[in-house]
């Protein structure tokens, strides 16, 4: 092969590794935007959980019995 085809090759090997590596940064991005997304649900539980818990809190009721008379209070 003369120099002009081997030079060809090398460009075209750099280019396959170049598309590689932007491949492979595409997976990483989409792998950072499946965490992301996995936290925020994480964050939207804990919100839910944190409302269930003021709901059921907003629903305690104390009742005080006397003990001589029996009434409530």
């Amino acid at each position: 092969r003369t120099e002009r085809e081997r030079e060809r090759e090398r460009e075209r090997e750099r280019e396959r590794e170049r598309e590689r590596e932007r491949e492979r940064e595409r997976e990483r991005e989409q792998e950072r935007e499946r965490e992301r997304e996995r936290e925020r649900e994480r964050e939207r539980e804990r919100e839910r959980e944190r409302e269930r818990e003021r709901e059921r809190e907003s629903n305690i009721i104390v009742v005080v019995i006397c003990c001589c008379c029996y009434n409530y209070y």
